[in-house]
């Protein structure tokens, strides 16, 4: 049977999401095309992937890496670009289906909102652009007719837990955690770990900031707030659960009581074909879980007192409108702090604190609100690590 293959954008194709994508579309050649792939710096990787997929658009976000790519793609009939503007471009081609959004934190905002606007269905897996701007994307998504579907292991579990529900009520959102690698530590023991011990996560393989973020529960603080917006359920309804195990990924309590969750082995590569094929499921050949290998599935409170950034999370949406914002930027720039060894684990939740108090609030913002909090935000940040 004829079948007509989907054309794929994928933002931030070098990292972790981004190779997985591409190991998907290894596996079904006769479904996705690889129509054009950006990265940021990893433009090593990015030759490689251009020279075995052979996209229509290449792109590097930084300038000064162009010539390399430039050179070393001569012999191949494909664009060749960099810079932002470049990328921004790129993801409004006609010939694209599907963007998948993997660009590491704030820098995915701009070109996720191009491809919204070009009406593009959004494989979403940065979870900062809801986080910074969940508001305004999810207006722009509603305006221009563009389907968000996650990518997100948590958030692909509710979207299929709750397909085939039409209306019906949620009561909760049940947002599975792993823990990460301090689940057991004390305050004590945080005071002293280091990047190279925050890095060793026990279950997913992930790219250093989210894995940091996943350490500190950050990332389910922001997890938190992208479910508020996916799936229009307030954050005093999403209750999150330690899951060491992770293999009930996240779980959908209805009014009547009943729960619904979705299983599987932690391997990003199923919610990520999940999002590409949907409404569809097709074969794979990724791990199953072995429901009798499985002694015990726990499920814990996370505790607030030793992972405040969960807190300061439920705090940010509680207020609202560009606080939000203020908490992704000043977490960007103490987590590439805490990995380059200038500041201490448990810092990072006190400067992040420290920045929501001292930002400016704006209650209603703007796309460029958001632009002006970003940079405020990252400065008092950066002032206050050199305290």
């Amino acid at each position: 049977m004829f079948m007509v293959k989907k054309k794929i954008a994928i933002l931030g194709s070098t990292g972790s999401i981004g190779t997985q994508t591409l190991d998907v579309v290894r596996n079904n050649p006769e479904r996705f095309e690889v129509y054009a792939i950006c990265a940021h710096r990893n433009v090593n990787l990015l030759i490689e992937q251009a020279r075995e997929f052979k996209p229509e658009v290449v792109c590097i976000a930084d300038e000064n890496l162009y010539p390399q790519l430039r050179d070393a793609l001569a012999d191949l009939d494909m664009k060749v670009w960099a810079g932002m503007d470049s990328i921004v471009e790129m993801v409004t081609f006609p010939s694209i289906d599907i963007v998948v959004a993997a660009m590491v934190g704030y820098a995915g905002l701009r070109p996720t909102m191009a491809a919204i606007k070009a009406a593009k269905t959004i494989a979403l897996a940065n979870k900062e652009t809801l986080v910074v701007a969940g508001e305004l994307i999810c207006d722009l998504a509603q305006q221009y007719h563009a389907p968000i579907l996650p990518v997100d292991s948590e958030h692909s579990a509710i979207f299929q837990s709750i397909v085939g529900e039409g209306n019906n009520e949620i009561e909760k959102i049940l947002l599975t955690a792993s823990g990460g690698p301090f689940r057991n530590f004390s305050l004590e023991q945080m005071a002293n770990v280091t990047a190279a011990d925050a890095l060793k996560h026990p279950n997913w393989d992930m790219g250093a900031k989210i894995t940091i973020d996943s350490a500190s529960m950050m990332n389910k603080g922001f997890e938190v707030i992208e479910a508020k917006w996916l799936f229009g359920v307030p954050a005093e309804k999403i209750q999150v659960l330690v899951h060491p195990q992770s293999i009930v990924h996240s779980a959908v309590q209805f009014t009547d009581g009943a729960v619904k969750a979705q299983l599987g082995a932690p391997d990003m590569r199923l919610p990520i074909q999940y999002a590409l094929t949907y409404p569809d499921r097709i074969t794979s050949n990724f791990p199953r879980v072995d429901l009798f290998a499985i002694k015990d599935l726990l499920f814990e409170q996370p505790d607030m007192n030793r992972f405040p950034n969960l807190r300061l999370a439920y705090e940010a949406t509680a207020k609202g409108g560009n606080i939000p914002c203020v908490l992704n930027a000043a977490n960007e720039v103490v987590n590439l702090a805490f990995r380059e060894n200038r500041c201490g684990f448990l810092q990072m939740s006190e400067i992040i604190a420290q920045t929501m108090a001292q930002a400016t609030f704006v209650p209603q913002p703007t796309y460029d609100d958001y632009v002006n909090t970003d940079a405020e935000a990252r400065q008092i940040a950066m002032n206050l690590l050199l305290k």
